[in-house]
């Protein structure tokens, strides 16, 4: 095969292993504090936004050693072993207990590090400098369609009932687990290619000049001479001024990620404004943002082949589209629905609560999240392609770590507060990203001069 189209072929089966694993782990937290809310025990004293504090506060801090588990196990079988990890966490809502699910957010946390440096890892040495945004947008629309088939299931199961029943909690989360456990083995699919440095990309250690030296065994100490590498240069990523002008825009992906995921389905379930109904809208509002993400992705993959206009016109215009989605929002959901009780709010925001808008607003944060993070992926790929894993794993070091702060306030914070938060943060991180976009391509300027 020609192998720019295996290339090709591993980003869309990279992209299908991630679409099975958070059709599952994507909705689980979509549903997680609701489900929570509905247990009929009191041997369980968990909270979903807790959790998802401890996931990311954990995964923040493992994105210092995930480059080094990377450059060690290989990103295939890294992608493989914390995708078990990931179903691991799913299944424990089968039969929940506080210290498994506690424990589980503690593992999925140094999981999701790993995975998405492996991942980071994947694409990079699957692109080119032109291939690098098409193949970023590509992978985005694959994953997020996770949003669209797991929210869909949600809503079939769901529609209709008030409260969620220990039998609707254990269907629902069988098959999550299965779906998870699917994507897991799917990453064995991806194939080696040689990248334009002569290494291999399943991340064996590093090739000597023999054709079979991929199969060779690595002695410790040199395996701990690669950890110890490839940290000491996640090190000096991070003090680039490339990834200091790009962390503000990183922090405010993890803030709306937060949001998006995990308060704004909770908001929607306890409008009693919306009926019945309140609870399967969750499901909805979930494909509503993953059409936005599959939207957002395929058109900016597309638009990334040319990149005429450069990546700056993407970023402003994802940031006008939340700060619309933000507006709505306020006028439309009662500002203690990101913490009301399991019977659901009262009260009423600026308008007339209304489904539509709600629904709206959903897709309107998926769009802008795409932007954001395609463009952030594209850069970052492009700017870093010697270091893409420790730069991948920097990148979701701050976002991870401003989505776990952001999951810790939202047990206390109003919606209004959060909104003013998620505002002035992502106009801040658009103006670095801005600046961060002008460094690459004075550098892309400069490269080209230096080599006519």
């Amino acid at each position: 095969m020609d192998p720019e189209k295996k290339k090709l072929l591993n980003i869309v089966v990279l992209g299908v292993g991630f679409m099975f694993m958070f059709t599952a782990f994507q909705t689980c937290g979509n549903i997680e504090q609701t489900v929570i809310k509905s247990l009929n025990t009191t041997e369980f004293h968990g909270s979903g936004y807790t959790s998802m504090a401890i996931i990311y506060g954990v995964f923040s801090a493992s994105n210092l050693i995930a480059p080094s588990v990377v450059a060690v196990v290989g990103p295939q079988l890294s992608m493989f072993f914390s995708g078990l990890l990931y179903s691991a966490y799913i299944a424990v809502f089968i039969y929940p207990l506080t210290w498994t699910f506690y424990t589980a957010s503690v593992l999925v946390g140094i999981a999701a590090a790993v995975l998405w440096t492996a991942q980071g890892n994947v694409l990079a040495i699957n692109s080119s400098d032109t291939t690098i945004g098409r193949n970023s947008g590509i992978f985005w629309a694959l994953l997020q369609f996770s949003l669209f088939f797991g929210n869909l299931y949600i809503y079939c199961s769901w529609h209709g009932h008030v409260h969620i029943t220990d039998k609707d909690r254990q269907s629902v989360f069988v098959t999550l687990t299965v779906i998870s456990l699917v994507g897991c083995f799917l990453f064995f699919l991806i194939r080696k290619t040689v990248s334009e440095s002569g290494a291999l990309d399943d991340g064996d250690a590093a090739p000597d000049s023999s054709e079979d030296s991929s199969t060779s065994s690595v002695p410790l100490p040199g395996l701990c001479s690669q950890a110890l590498d490839a940290f000491v240069k996640a090190g000096k990523v991070l003090v680039t001024k490339e990834m200091l002008l790009l962390s503000l825009a990183s922090a405010y992906t993890g803030l709306e990620l937060t949001f998006y995921s995990g308060v704004y389905g909770t908001c929607i379930g306890a409008m009693t404004r919306f009926g019945q109904d309140a609870k399967s809208l969750i499901g909805i509002s979930g494909i509503f943002i993953g059409l936005g993400e599959i939207l957002g992705g395929g058109i900016f993959g597309m638009l990334n082949r040319c990149n005429r206009f450069g990546r700056n016109p993407v970023v402003l215009l994802g940031l006008i589209t939340h700060y619309l989605a933000f507006y709505l929002i306020f006028l439309n959901i009662a500002s203690d629905a990101p913490i009301a009780p399991e019977e659901g709010t009262q009260l009423e925001a600026y308008m007339e609560p209304s489904v539509a808008v709600a629904l709206i607003c959903s897709f309107l944060l998926g769009f802008g999240d795409s932007c954001f993070n395609t463009q952030l992926l594209s850069i970052i790929g492009f700017m870093f392609r010697e270091e893409s894993a420790p730069a991948f794993a920097i990148f979701k070091f701050i976002q991870s770590i401003m989505a776990a702060v952001a999951f810790f306030y939202s047990n206390f914070l109003l919606l209004h507060w959060q909104l003013l938060v998620l505002v002035l943060f992502g106009f801040a991180g658009t103006v670095t990203f801005f600046m961060a976009e002008w460094v690459a391509v004075a550098g892309r300027r400069a490269f080209e001069y230096d080599t006519i």
